[in-house]
């Protein structure tokens, strides 16, 4: 069968291709001018280095790239280009670059010069240190006073920055391989970016501590250099292993526990597309409706006779997400937000409560905004809100979670939402987002122990932008961070990505998983103009579908030998055992599932791109 990429993607642009750059044992693949995926002798050292420009919100430039020429022998490769950023009010930037790669070092050198002078929140170099292998080991950071500190990458995740002033970190790829990357050109510091559910640690240039948006002054070259230097003392060793493209193979793991249940999100601008499509959600049978109420947005007594309408019809449970907006006591907002419910005959079975403007993140050095004490807006929602469980968090990030923490003594249950798109939003990149949530559930754990525990609403697309004035638009289904809109919302990349999440949170023992809305562009059906495979029903219907129909049953673990492909668990309920699988990448995957006893079937599989499978085991 042959799949289209819009099938896949929900657009037919698609990623191009990377040009493999190879220096002995030193790879690295060169995608949009910028170096992914550097590997020495086939192990992964880091994810990514970039040269990157930000806009006054945050949004990434896509400069326009001229004079490519890429030079390739066996021990060296060479590439040199210039780019250019548009700016607003005819602005530009100009950025001349060379990279050079030889079997022990690879140098990434750029000048940018702005003839018009330039406004950005950073533009320099970007160094992404994986974390799968990473997470918790020695590193050694040398500061750019020179001073040498032995330490670790976090383990946990750091609401601040780990490391600053940095000048160079060194840490080990393998036994006796030792990599050093070293910043020239300015003051580097780092960031925990599995906060942003980003696979990884960010190194980047301009502490945050100092004044953005800023200006490249007219016509003054600013200058930076990254450099990598491989240090291998094995001596001789076996050839490069090769990337996977073999068999991947599935075995039953030890871990288990109870599937979460799910819900849908249900926005006042949506509740009258979600009544009229009531049948597909009885269909779906969510355990819970997650209602979206914000008095700062105009939502009052009309949104709230909507969701009775809708709450009435559903007949399971729902929740109240109220973004207070705190402009006077948090007790007589509650109370006038009370009154309203009353008048609109809508009691939710629980209410997320939180204060508006937390929404925003605060990054480090900023100043926080005013804001009620959370124990007085906990207190004022227990005493306007009896009988109802109370939850609290953050209705956006983990990262403002983690900065933020709330007292949870007052609460009922503890929540949050994670986005794919917040620094890059290639294909590539937002699968590897789905490594991190393990780090995100574990750091949550560690600070709420057993208290109950939500995620989401969760989607592709980006509902709010916490660091910036908006969120971004994508009129033409482009992949760029922070859009409010995302062609893959609408493909087979989303049902994958969906299913990945799901088994990913496994172990962090959710009360509920938020993965979409019911309609509009986090939803699971299409708008009349947007063409899909199932009359309307948008791909990811098929994982929200599955998962709650999963809800309360008892799971147990899959180990897969190439998670960043392959993920699978297995759930069991009065059924039997079903061993659920899925694709995470856009080609074919054979799948050896022996090991995990099907019943009907071969013991390997030939997985589709982004498909997702269930088979019955053997008693």
């Amino acid at each position: 069968m042959t799949i289209d990429a819009f099938q896949l993607y929900g657009t037919y642009l698609v990623d191009p291709p990377p040009v493999r750059l190879r220096a002995g044992k030193l790879e690295a693949d060169l995608a949009n001018g910028n170096l992914r995926t550097i590997r020495y002798d086939g192990t992964e050292v880091l994810r990514a280095i970039s040269y990157l420009v930000r806009d006054r919100d945050w949004g990434t430039y896509s400069p326009a790239i001229a004079g490519l020429r890429i030079e390739q022998s066996d021990d060296r490769f060479e590439v040199t280009y210039l780019a250019r950023c548009d700016g607003p009010d005819d602005t530009k930037l100009i950025i001349d670059v060379r990279i050079v790669g030889s079997p022990d070092r690879l140098d990434f050198e750029a000048e940018a010069i702005a003839p018009t002078g330039f406004e950005t929140n950073r533009c320099g170099f970007c160094i992404l240190h994986p974390i799968v292998g990473v997470a918790g080991s020695p590193a050694t950071v040398e500061h750019v006073d020179g001073e040498i500190m032995a330490t670790r990458f976090p383990d946990l995740i750091e609401p601040w920055q780990p490391f600053k002033d940095m000048r160079a970190i060194t840490h080990e790829v393998m036994p006796d391989v030792q990599a050093e990357c070293r910043m020239e050109g300015d003051t580097f510091e780092m960031e925990d970016q599995r906060n942003w559910s980003d696979a990884s640690y960010k190194t980047y240039v301009r502490p945050l501590a100092l004044p953005w948006p800023y200006e490249i002054a007219a016509n003054r070259p600013v200058r930076q250099k990254t450099s990598l230097v491989i240090r291998d003392a094995r001596g001789s060793t076996p050839p490069p292993a090769g990337m996977s493209g073999g068999v991947i193979k599935l075995e039953l793991g030890a871990r288990a526990g109870t599937m979460p249940d799910i819900g849908v999100i249900i926005t006042p601008e949506e509740a009258d597309a979600t009544l009229s499509a009531n049948s597909v959600l009885s269909e779906i049978a969510p355990q819970e409706l997650l209602f979206h109420f914000d008095p700062g947005a105009g939502h009052g007594i009309d949104a709230l006779r909507r969701f009775a309408a809708i709450a009435i019809v559903h007949r399971g449970r729902s929740m109240l997400e109220i973004a207070l907006p705190c402009r006077s006591s948090p007790s007589s907002e509650a109370a006038e937000i009370a009154r309203q419910m009353q008048l609109a005959k809508f009691r939710p079975d629980a209410i997320m409560i939180s204060p508006s403007v937390d929404r925003q993140s605060t990054p480090p050095g900023s100043k926080w905004p005013d804001c009620p004490p959370l124990d007085e807006v906990y207190a004022a929602a227990h005493a306007t809100f009896p009988g109802i469980r109370i939850g609290g968090g953050m209705l956006s990030y983990f990262t403002e979670l983690n900065r933020k923490r709330v007292p949870d003594g007052l609460l009922d249950f503890v929540s949050h939402c994670t986005n794919p798109i917040v620094h890059a939003a290639d294909d590539l990149s937002v699968m590897q987002t789905l490594e991190a949530l393990p780090f995100i559930t574990r750091s949550v754990r560690a600070i709420y122990g057993d208290k109950p525990y939500r995620i989401g609403p969760s989607t592709i697309p980006m509902r709010q932008n916490p660091y910036g004035s908006r969120t971004m638009d994508n009129p033409a289904g482009a992949r760029i961070p922070m859009a409010n809109r995302d062609p893959r919302h609408n493909g087979r990349f989303a049902e994958a990505f969906a299913l990945g999440y799901a088994i990913r949170v496994l172990d962090a023992d959710l009360e509920f998983l938020t993965l979409s809305a019911l309609s509009g562009p986090f939803g699971l059906i299409a708008g009349p103009a947007e063409p899909t495979e199932q009359g309307g029903r948008r791909p990811l219907f098929n994982t929200v579908y599955t998962l709650s129909r999963l809800a309360g049953a008892s799971w147990q673990a899959c180990v897969s030998s190439s998670p960043s492909e392959v993920l699978s668990f297995v759930a069991r309920d009065a059924a039997g055992a079903r061993l659920h699988v899925v694709n995470l990448t856009g080609e074919e995957r054979s799948v050896d599932c022996g090991a995990c006893r099907p019943a009907d079937s071969g013991k390997e599989l030939l997985l589709a791109p982004f498909a997702a499978v269930a088979l019955q085991l053997a008693d």
